[in-house]
């Protein structure tokens, strides 16, 4: 298959008012017929959004709004609906932005790269749906979460340092287990 896929970095920038550094990312192969919705589904995946009940919009260099269309979508200004609108529409080294959950604003600088890319050269697959295929940086949890329970105020429970897993491995399990096994 021809270089014909695009490369897109997307850089996590901002959200739930702070600034990430060093900024964690991914590179998305991602066909020039995907459309934007495809792009914004990847994206939520592979920055760990398992809530997807929130609104998210791309905005081009040229001020052109994409998003999926919604109840108030008209009051923020008219757009391009993101289902229909293909990937096909960005040059090669161009930057966009994609904000997902207009309240936590989850805010990735997205960059076109310079040449294309062969998808089974890149992936060694032709998926349906673009898709990572190099990333770097701790995800940061959607709503800030540390720990299963964490509500916000809770103090972070204490580390049982594998003394509370099931003796799956030789040193998982009750300490007395497997102090003398280690060393």
């Amino acid at each position: 298959m021809a270089r014909t896929w695009l490369s897109i970095r997307i850089d996590l920038v901002e959200g739930h008012g702070e600034h990430l550094w060093p900024r964690p990312g991914r590179i998305f192969a991602a066909a020039r017929s995907h459309t934007f919705a495809q792009l914004a589904r990847a994206t939520d995946d592979a920055f760990a959004r398992w809530d997807r009940a929130h609104l998210h919009e791309f905005r081009l260099a040229d001020g052109t709004r994409l998003t999926a269309p919604h109840v108030d979508w008209e009051d923020l200004g008219p757009a391009i609906d993101d289902r229909q609108a293909r990937l096909s529409r960005l040059g090669l080294g161009e930057r966009f932005v994609y904000v997902f959950d207009f309240g936590d604003d989850w805010t990735h600088l997205c960059t076109v790269g310079p040449t294309r890319v062969d998808p089974l050269e890149t992936l060694g697959i032709v998926p349906d749906e673009p898709l990572p295929y190099f990333g770097w940086g701790d995800i940061p949890d959607q709503y800030r979460r540390r720990w299963d329970g964490d509500d916000g105020e809770s103090r972070q429970p204490e580390d049982p340092e594998l003394a509370d897993l099931p003796p799956l491995r030789p040193w998982w399990g009750p300490r007395d287990r497997w102090r003398g096994q280690l060393g």
